[in-house]
């Protein structure tokens, strides 16, 4: 990620950086119809140049290359087939690198991959859930309530001197490399994980109007943390008030956080308060687009799960599709749109 992050930074030519930049956001995480619009470029695009950077690295992205060869011959696809048979987990961008690394071959459709892995006997594997507890109107209360909130209070957001966070915790978990993949059908799907449990957590702030994400690592989720992340939020724009809008997590709830917001606000309009505190809808993580950053990260650590054989690899690529802060998916609007 450096290299490109240096090739976009030094380059001079607009074509490059865009076909860098379209990479970057896939490794990030990104899929192709967020990509798209951002960058005006289609999906053929991004996926031709991921294949040149698998294959060739920076230099593949230059203006230079001519590209790669779109066929295996029989003896390689066979050889593709067997190692995919060797394997009891893959993901997409797997194979993809596996049959440009090792043959040089960048297939122009995606059918391409598919087939290889409906030839070696390997399904998609995909589970759902659902909260039953899950309240439609009350959501659609609470989203009229915050919209409501922030547009009456526009001129200060856009002025600065108010600024708004959507904030959550991410409780990161090795076993969040755990995921969607291609697997052998009717057998179960394991990678070797020394402790499932081993956990980072991590504070997130998406500054509404800027759309900056700001996080914030701690030992837990609990009201001594959350105080301390708040402060952290506080450092970071020393000269506005801020409004908080979560969850109604118990630490956000409890007497701690009370007294300390009455520390700060005692004696002040409400208007004037140093911190305001707002809910989202219970049993509705969906309204908060923390979350889809959340998943964002983690959707990067489920494809590239071959390359997390420690829990410090797993956080670095957590903290990296992060540190992208490309963040252009339509709940980042919902609440309206400030300049």
């Amino acid at each position: 990620m450096q290299s490109l992050d240096d090739f976009i930074k030094n380059s001079q030519d607009k074509l490059e950086i865009t076909r860098a930049n379209a990479v970057k956001m896939v490794l990030c995480g990104y899929k192709h119809q967020e990509i798209t619009p951002i960058l005006g470029v289609s999906s053929g695009f991004i996926s031709k140049w991921k294949k040149a950077f698998f294959q060739e690295g920076i230099d593949g992205l230059k203006l230079a290359y001519k590209g790669s060869k779109g066929f295996l011959n029989a003896q390689q696809r066979t050889d593709i087939v067997e190692w995919l048979r060797s394997k009891d987990r893959w993901t997409f961008n797997e194979l993809e690198y596996q049959v440009a690394s090792r043959y040089g071959v960048s297939f122009e459709s995606k059918q391409s991959y598919y087939n290889l892995f409906n030839e070696a006997g390997i399904s998609w594997k995909k589970t759902q859930a659902n909260n039953p507890k899950y309240d439609s109107k009350l959501v659609a209360f609470k989203k009229k309530e915050i919209c409501e909130l922030l547009e009456t209070r526009r001129a200060e957001i856009e002025s600065g001197e108010l600024a708004v966070f959507m904030v959550d915790e991410c409780h990161l978990l090795w076993g969040d490399s755990e995921g969607y993949v291609w697997g052998k059908k009717k057998e179960r799907v394991s990678i070797p994980i020394v402790n499932e449990k081993e956990r980072q957590t991590y504070f997130g702030g998406l500054d509404y109007k800027t759309k900056e994400f700001l996080i914030y690592p701690a030992k837990k989720g609990d009201s001594e943390n959350t105080i301390n992340f708040l402060d952290f939020l506080r450092s970071q724009r020393p000269k506005s008030k801020l409004l908080i809008v979560w969850d109604g997590a118990s630490y956000h709830r409890s007497q701690a956080i009370k007294d300390y917001l009455e520390s700060l606000n005692n004696g002040l309009n409400k208007e004037e308060w140093l911190i305001t505190a707002l809910r989202f809808a219970p049993n509705a993580p969906q309204q908060n687009p923390v979350e889809d950053i959340w998943l964002q990260a983690k959707r990067l650590i489920r494809e590239f799960y071959f390359f997390c054989h420690s829990f410090s690899v797993v956080k670095a690529l957590f903290e990296l599709s992060i540190s992208g802060q490309i963040f252009d998916f339509p709940k980042i609007y919902e609440y309206g749109i400030f300049s």
